[in-house]
């Protein structure tokens, strides 16, 4: 992994911006020197609380010659356009999923990073972890035999409860393709590889959302997009996968994410946390068995560590130094164009065929 210091800026200190803190702070390599807001007050308010040096808007951060990493936490209606304002100024960048809102937009961006030389990553990197790890790593080493399907199911965040206003999460950029979706997709991918076909339902569940979080700014919010997609995937390899992504459904004992192959079932914890159980269960077994994880944890299963946010900065840093990318911007954009083919398939009744495609990022396992 990375080897010397890299000094970061952040742009944006919202919600997820702690989180990010937190879990860079694990890597001494990786120096938060500077973070930038377009409320500038709220940016020297986390700067304070964070003990980082300075603070500014974003105009400050891009000029910043100290900063040669940008962990990009706008919300995603605005990544294609500070990405490129970015990697323009000369900074690698790392941003929050999903990579654009567009296919459009992740075009313009990968042409941004190959015009200016600049490596660009993605979240989500939670398939870095050791959950994802140990069940690509179970695939790989043939335990269910030859992979035949999957199903992945999405349930409700449950953002009005607890976001002091997510209409975000109900308007063009959100939803639980854009905003949950990635996870599951980007783990996916990296177990099966790229996904060639999609076709989609989808529907708004209620048109006005009550917010009842405590500390809320909004009392309402009108939904403006779908909140809840049916939709089947087929990938590249063959393998046929059924998902389900909702924002109404708020309680079920559906699994998170299962994989099926010839001679078994490995069924994974949730893809929004790096570590996990993941279950294996073969022909001919009496019950399931908990694999051994194929990598150290990022954090305690069970606590407020596994909400913390930086493997995909670090992998960011190490490919800046001439090594492996796992969560690079390929990969992120085939995730994005898949997940945008489920909203196109479902707006226009017919199966979408993608153009992107990647290779399985690299694993982090040794066999």
């Amino acid at each position: 992994m990375a080897k010397q210091t890299h000094r970061i800026g952040i742009l944006g200190s919202g919600n997820i911006f702690g989180r990010y803190v937190t879990g860079l702070a694990r890597y001494p390599e990786l120096e938060v020197v500077r973070v930038a807001d377009i409320d500038v007050a709220r940016a020297k308010r986390a700067a304070a609380d964070h003990s980082i040096p300075a603070w500014g808007d974003d105009r400050e951060l891009y000029a910043d010659d100290s900063v040669d990493i940008v962990v990009n936490l706008t919300p995603p209606v605005h990544h294609a356009r500070t990405i490129i304002t970015a990697l323009e100024a000369g900074k690698h960048v790392y941003v929050e999923k999903p990579l654009a809102t567009t296919v459009t937009d992740g075009e313009a961006v990968l042409a941004a990073a190959s015009r200016t030389g600049r490596v660009l990553g993605s979240a989500p990197d939670t398939f870095l972890g050791s959950a994802a790890q140990t069940a690509r790593k179970a695939i790989d080493s043939g335990l269910i035999g030859t992979p035949i399907g999957a199903s992945a199911f999405i349930g409700h965040s449950k953002a009005e409860t607890w976001h002091p206003n997510p209409a975000f999460l109900f308007q063009p950029g959100g939803g639980p393709v854009m905003d949950m979706g990635p996870y599951y997709l980007a783990v996916l991918v990296n177990c099966l590889g790229p996904v060639s076909t999609v076709s989609a339902a989808a529907r708004i569940g209620v048109p006005e959302r009550t917010v009842t979080a405590p500390e809320r700014t909004v009392d309402t919010i009108e939904v403006t997009i779908p909140t809840h997609t049916g939709a089947i995937l087929t990938f590249a390899s063959g393998v046929i996968a059924t998902t389900q992504m909702s924002f109404d459904v708020w309680d079920s004992d559906l699994p998170y994410l299962e994989i099926y192959g010839s001679e078994g079932t490995l069924s994974l914890a949730n893809p929004n946390h790096f570590d996990g159980d993941v279950r294996l269960r073969r022909h001919g077994d009496g019950d399931w068995t908990v694999l051994a994880p194929a990598l150290e944890l990022f954090g305690a299963v069970g606590t407020r560590e596994q909400a913390r946010r930086g493997l995909g900065v670090r992998d960011l840093a190490n490919a800046v130094e001439g090594g492996p990318h796992r969560a690079d911007a390929a990969f992120a954009f085939h995730v994005l164009e898949a997940l945008c083919a489920l909203e196109g398939s479902a707006q226009q009744g017919r199966s979408v065929t993608l153009n992107s495609s990647c290779e399985r990022p690299q694993p982090l396992f040794t066999v």
